[in-house]
């Protein structure tokens, strides 16, 4: 069944209006009508049209004014509009065209040259509608396959994540509960919901250059001597390494947090002492959660801390460790935080 167009009459006369539409008949168009602007945009609000037939010699609002403001409107902006009106002059022309109208007819009009105006704009009309479909459904279709990559790239950096931490003995669920532990904190620090999935998605690759530490020293169990140590505080930089050479926000964020994910606000940190603000807030914020949960987790070379013993090493740690605006988001905001670690406990 062929569509049937919508046509809307703006004109202040009666008689104009009948005649144009008993010339359009309604074997093809369903026709509305107003006698003036502000009739028609009330129209235009309830209804989408196919194409509006205007007059410009109205009282009150005028065929330009009219126009302008139905070009102002998102959902309508597209509606071909036909200037039909009386004034022939060149700067009445050039005003239509300037308000947005499609095409300009003047009265008294020749019938057939009318009905095949219409029907050229409203062909127009409907393949450009028809195109507008493909393409948004070409763009959902396209939304769909970006969402389906991010999805893939958050598996993969959290496997990634993962393997690091199967290294040295670590959970899979450390790195989840450092995830949103970072996005709990990045959101609370004012940064934007993207920004704040953004560090939920790298920071379990934090740890990821441990694949490159001896086992021996990653899994040593009691302290570590000088130069071990030395060895291991060289994973932060191998992990930069493996991750800066992508130009994807995703990867550029990982690159950042491994790097900056053991610098210190008091510049005693590594692996470049950097100090204060000079350390990249996703450093920072991963380094308070990565501590928490580490300190609260059993390991190898250490059993876990109770929660008071925790409490007191971040407190103390504020403005030396760590960031202090962070250290304070943390504590006003702590049920959260219990609410993610009792979310993803580890089960032994």
């Amino acid at each position: 069944m062929a569509k049937r167009f919508k046509i809307l009459i703006v004109d202040d006369v009666p008689k104009n209006i009948q005649v144009v539409a008993n010339l359009l008949g309604d074997d093809e168009y369903d026709i509305s009508y107003a006698t003036n602007g502000e009739q028609a945009l009330g129209q235009i609000e309830e209804t989408r049209f196919d194409l509006v037939l205007l007059d410009i010699m109205m009282p009150e609002m005028d065929g330009y004014e009219v126009c302008r403001q139905i070009k102002m409107k998102q959902f309508s902006n597209e509606m071909p509009i036909i200037f039909i009106t009386a004034k022939t002059d060149e700067d009445s022309l050039i005003n239509a065209f300037d308000a947005g109208g499609q095409d300009y007819i003047t009265k008294p009009f020749n019938a057939p040259e009318l009905l095949a105006r219409v029907k050229t704009h409203l062909k127009l009309k409907a393949f450009e509608d028809s195109q507008q479909i493909v393409i948004d459904n070409a763009l959902a279709e396209l939304k769909n396959l970006n969402k389906e990559i991010i999805e893939t790239q958050k598996e993969v950096i959290f496997t990634m994540g993962s393997i690091g931490e199967t290294r040295s003995k670590e959970t899979g669920l450390h790195v989840k509960r450092v995830a949103e532990y970072s996005r709990l904190l990045a959101s609370m620090s004012g940064l934007n919901d993207i920004e704040a999935d953004m560090i939920a998605m790298a920071s379990p690759m934090h740890d990821i250059g441990k694949v490159g530490i001896p086992d021996a020293i990653l899994n040593k169990k009691g302290r570590l001597t000088e130069d071990e140590f030395e060895i291991m505080k060289t994973h932060a930089v191998i992990g930069y390494d493996m991750l800066k050479h992508s130009e994807r926000p995703l990867m550029r964020t990982a690159a950042i947090i491994a790097l900056e994910h053991h610098e210190k606000w008091d510049g005693s940190g590594y692996p470049k002492a950097s100090s204060n603000t000079g350390i990249h807030i996703y450093g920072r914020i991963t380094a308070l959660a990565d501590v928490f949960d580490a300190l609260g987790s059993e390991r190898c070379y250490k059993k876990a801390w109770e929660d008071e013993k925790i409490f007191e090493l971040l407190k103390d740690q504020s403005g030396k460790h760590f960031d202090p605006g962070l250290v304070k988001i943390f504590f006003d905001n702590l049920d959260q935080f219990f609410e993610v670690r009792a979310r993803y406990r580890d089960v032994f």
